[in-house]
């Protein structure tokens, strides 16, 4: 995205703002924030080593953490690599790989001072050097990385010493530091990146050779299993530059797609940690020696529309869908009451979330009047497409019988995760169900990607929507010096996505997670990273 920038001390304030931004509870659903110790009752001595077992849902797509944008691959990549800062488990900005940092007077140039003796898990030093091979190759558009986006504007990439780095920007940004806490930062081995031009070189595609050698600075390091096709095995960094290693010997994700098959290895104790949705809690309340996991989140659930096909492209139809849907129903009756129903695109918590904003409110008769405008009051045939989540079956399917009201006949189409990924981004949809985590804590990244002009397909707006005045309160937004001035172009851009609708989001999330009463320690994060640095059996 090409916009105007802000100066640096908007960035201060909004660092200062972030120990607000973990979700509350608001008094709905059933669990809260739960991260640490499994269970208030867990007795037992902690023991050292032994193998982690994480099973997901869908498949991983990536160990490149400048490839991919899906939750399970970052699940992954968390464990293998670092970035410069991060946020912790109550969104508070963290250094990570960088000592410190600091602005010049006129808020456009960014300059890190980065911790010294750190190695990459093959041996490659962890300097200036690789944080500049790093964001040279984020932002290489021979590589077509999906965060390019995160560290647009830059002009200069500025190497002072080993372990001191500048960033040069074309104008100030307020949200440029907080990419350096996405996992879109993440630093990666600069003779992994060397391998993997090689290979580009080769006519091999882009994230070949990291896919094959994933080496990062994390507790955990790789040791077998291919993406796609096998359990992933990470085995603990015993050198990591803190001088305190992980507790466990080895961690191992493995992909279960169905939730019984789930909660039976949960069960048996062949997987020790797995996701869950509200399908799952019944068979979990029958397991004795396991528990339910609840996190809030920053994050929401949305079904949207391809926008540049017929009916979608007119407004009066996504907005008679959207009062179509009840989304006290899909709360109550599909998530269990796990989850808040979303007033906007922008999660409580996240920098710059209205609480005054309205979504199109439920009413099935004003429904048929929009449609009747748009000459569709006998309705049409569409379909929407989903990956294979029973959380997201369940939607569509409810959907379907909720758009029969309207005379709407939906076919529910499910596709294989990657795929899924692939052709929401290439536009071969109708409709779709996706969620969105604001994993910088900040609106720009919750609204930009997914409403903003520049960034099509992967990137986030698989709606393919296109509003010149929305791009332009963005693109003040993200420059805008005054926090309150800030906060009001936030607002006007929450108020227009939803009266305009190319995403509908039902609900904020919270995270289920099944896990057995021998595991502690386990850190879910509001963006849904998970922190298995000190986890650890106990006997």
């Amino acid at each position: 995205m090409k916009r105007n920038k802000a100066p640096f001390y908007a960035v201060l304030a909004l660092t200062a703002t972030l120990g607000l931004a973990a979700c509350a509870d608001d008094g709905q659903g059933d669990g809260g924030s739960s991260n640490g110790d499994n269970g208030e009752d867990a007795t037992g001595e902690a023991v050292e080593g032994g193998d982690l077992v994480l099973a997901e849902q869908s498949d991983i797509v990536g160990l490149d953490p400048h490839q991919v944008n899906d939750v399970p691959s970052g699940h992954v990549q968390y464990q293998v690599y670092e970035g410069l800062l991060t946020f912790d488990e109550n969104m508070d900005l963290q250094n990570v790989l960088a000592e410190d940092y600091s602005w010049n007077d006129e808020g456009n140039v960014l300059t890190f001072q980065l911790k010294e003796g750190v190695t990459f898990h093959d041996g490659a030093e962890f300097n200036a050097d690789a944080v500049k091979a790093n964001i040279e190759r984020i932002t290489d558009e021979a590589v077509g990385s999906q965060r390019a986006f995160l560290f647009e504007g830059i002009e200069e990439i500025n190497v002072l010493g080993d372990y001191e780095i500048e960033f040069v920007l074309e104008e100030p940004d307020v949200a440029f530091l907080f990419s350096f806490a996405h996992s879109g930062g993440f630093m990666i081995s600069p003779d992994v990146i060397e391998e993997d031009y090689a290979a580009m070189e080769d006519g091999q595609q882009p994230y070949t050779a990291v896919n094959a050698n994933p080496a990062g600075t994390g507790y955990f390091k790789y040791e077998s299993g291919t993406v796609g096709s096998s359990d992933l095995v990470f085995t603990r960094n015993d050198d990591h530059w803190s001088g305190e290693p992980a507790i466990l010997d080895s961690v191992t994700f493995k992909t279960v797609p169905d939730t019984s098959a789930r909660l039976a290895e949960l069960t048996t104790g062949d997987s020790h940690f797995i996701t869950l949705d509200a399908a799952g809690l019944a068979q979990l309340e029958g397991i004795g020696d396991a528990d339910l996991k609840v996190t809030d989140s920053i994050s929401g659930s949305y079904f949207g529309f391809n926008t540049e096909v017929e009916p979608f492209d007119d407004v009066r139809v996504r907005q008679a869908i959207a009062m179509a849907v009840d989304k006290e129903v899909v709360i109550d009756n599909l998530l269990e009451g796990y989850g808040f129903p979303a007033n906007s695109p922008v999660a409580p918590g996240v920098i710059g979330h209205d609480e005054n904003a309205e979504a199109l409110p439920f009413d099935v008769d004003a429904a048929k009047e929009l449609l009747a405008e748009a000459g569709y009051e006998d309705g049409f045939s569409t379909s929407i497409m989903t990956n294979d989540s029973p959380a997201r079956i369940q939607l569509a399917e409810y959907m379907q019988s909720a758009l029969a009201e309207l005379n709407i006949e939906l076919e529910v189409q499910q596709v294989e995760w990657a795929t899924y990924l692939e052709d929401t981004a290439n536009g071969e949809h109708e409709m779709f169900i996706l969620g969105w985590s604001s994993a910088t804590g900040d609106a720009d990244y919750a609204l930009a990607p997914l409403y903003h002009t520049d960034n099509f397909g992967s990137s986030g707006n698989r709606a393919f929507y296109s509003n010149a005045e929305l791009d332009e309160i963005l693109n003040e937004a993200v420059a805008e010096v005054d926090e309150n001035a800030r906060m009001d172009l936030y607002a006007q851009a929450q108020e227009i996505a939803n009266e305009e609708v190319p995403l509908v989001f039902t609900h904020y999330t919270q995270y289920l997670h099944g896990v057995r009463d021998q595991v502690q320690g386990i850190i879910v994060t509001p963006t849904d990273n998970w922190v298995l640095n000190e986890a650890h059996f106990v006997e």
